[in-house]
């Protein structure tokens, strides 16, 4: 199977992109792909007029952030494959057809890696690091490593894309795709791309602002795709804090002072901890049920005949 590219739309979220955006669509253009949609967060610069003349369709979002540019530019394409690239110029056209033979192969959703080593140069100590450990716990809160979850370089199926319910407004979404689509079962590819130090425009993102407010969606995003890592996370809280204290009231018992309030404080936060870990099993166990009631309603939709 090949995918032809005036079955693509090339979707870029742009924000104050002047100095990139235009030879991004040229890029593109020269490359075959004649379906490009800009949307844009409301650019201060020259972003729409230079995306307009270059070619590209270009909206103006209706809301703010890259969360919500993107998930209402999702609900105008009718196109069956959408290809997202950001609007910095970090990203390399000529990396398209890797994404899309993925795609080609099966994949529902494919993914660009940037955290390799021929890319190194081209993230400071402190965003490699992160990103590394941001995709480990992405691993252990929804079950599967996808060595880049922040990437801005994705492949999708029409149809993967419109499956996933998508609420993020900000930098989340990636994240937040991410999540969903490993919660929908569906095939992720990674494929290896380029990624380029920014030229002409600034970052937009705060390495520790913005690592929080990640880290907090990955957890976020786990209640209902791990209910287990997520309320078990909050159980353990408590367990410690209750054996923090109790060992507190220990101290001054053999010192022969006593904290009755206390003690019958540390025997509560032990005893919500463990009830707040075992709803998280219970709810791990129901969510299992309920996949496996899915996957056996799928199966017997694919072996339904069509009416004759």
């Amino acid at each position: 199977m090949r995918i032809e590219k005036d079955q693509v739309c090339v979707l870029i979220p742009t924000l104050n992109e002047a100095p990139t955006i235009g030879g991004l669509i040229m890029d593109f253009n020269q490359k075959g792909f004649s379906k490009i949609l800009v949307i844009d967060g409301h650019s201060a610069d020259d972003t729409r007029k230079i995306a307009d003349a270059a070619g590209a369709k270009v909206v103006l979002q209706t809301g703010k952030g890259k969360g919500n540019a993107m998930i209402e530019a999702f609900g105008m394409i009718d196109l069956p494959y959408i290809l997202l690239i950001d609007g910095d110029g970090t990203y390399s056209p000529a990396d398209a057809e890797k994404l899309l033979d993925k795609l080609a192969q099966g994949y529902d959703h494919v993914i660009g890696d940037r955290l390799t080593e021929a890319n190194r140069k081209a993230f400071s100590r402190l965003n490699f690091f992160g990103n590394q450990v941001l995709n480990r716990l992405f691993k252990l809160a929804h079950g599967q490593y996808l060595s880049d979850i922040l990437s801005g370089y994705r492949a999708f199926t029409r149809d993967s894309i419109l499956a996933m319910n998508l609420k993020e407004g900000g930098f989340g979404i990636e994240t937040e795709i991410s999540a969903e689509s490993v919660r929908k079962g569906q095939e992720i590819g990674i494929a290896e791309v380029s990624y380029l130090e920014r030229a002409g425009t600034p970052t937009k993102l705060n390495p520790f602002h913005d690592g929080l407010k990640i880290t907090t969606t990955i957890y976020k995003l786990a209640k209902v795709s791990n209910p287990l890592f997520y309320f078990g996370l909050i159980g353990l809280i408590f367990v410690l804090a209750g054996i923090l204290t109790g060992i507190y009231v220990l101290y001054e018992w053999f010192q022969n002072i006593e904290h009755l309030p206390l003690s019958i404080f540390t025997v509560l936060l032990i005893i919500a901890g463990f009830q707040i870990f075992m709803f998280g099993i219970l709810s791990d166990m129901m969510l299992a049920y309920h996949r496996e009631v899915i996957r056996e309603l799928q199966k017997i939709k694919s072996h339904e005949k069509p009416p004759e």
